[in-house]
């Protein structure tokens, strides 16, 4: 629309024309918010995390009732029990009379799928649990869809919607990709790969920042700290995605969330490396988590 143009409208129609395009972003928001909730509060969700049992070499019972080697929040007393092999094969044998599946079939026996996507499933009742690799540690991950942390989900209060953190970032390859150390909240550290980084200047300051490859996707992985961290916001980490496109990226702080840990002691997020902990104030994105931790 032209100036001229402009200039004919009626002034109350003249400042609505600069008032669409942030009511639109501003819904965009709302409903990427309301999207997050959704599933944050899923059935299967971070809030149903009820156990992180260490797996380690032998056979071990595994059970709700008091003396089993893993014991559970929820189940049967006595589940049955698990071996892990020296050869690291784990299998699992229930209970006589115990009423679970495993992978939804009857089988009373069976090895646990651990690596590639679709790990093995024992459910029992409004639990389950398959088994999970962190580095060289193998662990039992538990969810129950009635975990008391899922039924009195507090809600998330994020900050304002600020256009102006949405910033559009110059994107720098690395040629070839650099290689960083990533530690997660239980001290486990592993390499990951960095295919560039994402530059900006804001508040007087030159902002760099490094994402993670996690797979084959255009989006990556930016795990984020600053000076709001442990004051107005989650003071281990929140994490962003974004996608580069012709030199450019989009970092939209706007979108910026917490991770698991916010919300249960049962995950093991990754902390930010020393490149994305930030100085500068983001007041955009998820503040801290006020329900019970």
């Amino acid at each position: 629309m032209g100036s001229g143009m402009l200039r004919r409208l009626p002034w109350f129609l003249v400042l609505a024309v600069p008032l669409l395009a942030v009511t639109d972003y501003e819904k965009s928001i709302a409903d990427w918010r309301a999207n997050r909730v959704a599933r944050l509060t899923a059935p299967d969700s971070w809030l149903a995390l009820i156990g992180r049992h260490p797996l380690e070499r032998g056979t071990h019972t595994v059970g709700s009732a008091e003396g089993n080697a893993i014991r559970l929040a929820a189940g049967p007393a006595q589940l049955g029990t698990i071996t892990h092999a020296d050869d690291g094969r784990v299998t699992i044998a229930l209970a006589d009379g115990v009423d679970a599946k495993i992978d939804g079939t009857d089988a009373r026996t069976a090895e646990l799928i651990y690596r590639g996507e679709q790990p093995t499933y024992v459910r029992f009742g409004t639990a389950n649990f398959y088994i999970m690799q962190r580095g060289e540690q193998l662990f039992l991950r538990v969810r129950d869809s009635e975990s008391p942390r899922r039924k009195n989900f507090a809600g998330i209060e994020s900050f304002p919607t600020d256009p102006s953190w949405r910033i559009e970032a110059d994107w720098v390859p690395f040629e070839p990709a650099k290689e960083i150390p990533i530690t997660n909240m239980v001290g486990q550290t592993s390499p990951s790969k960095v295919p560039g980084k994402a530059v900006f200047t804001r508040d007087g300051q030159t902002i760099e920042l490094w994402p993670i490859q996690e797979g084959g996707g255009a989006e990556l992985f930016f795990i984020i700290a600053d000076g709001t961290s442990g004051i107005e916001t989650y003071g281990a980490s929140r994490f962003l995605y974004a996608a580069p496109k012709d030199g450019r990226i989009v970092l939209d702080f706007n979108k910026a969330y917490n991770p698991p840990c916010a919300f249960t002691p049962f995950s093991t997020c990754p902390l930010p490396p020393k490149q994305n902990r930030m100085t500068i104030r983001v007041t955009a994105g998820e503040k801290a988590y006020t329900g019970e931790h």
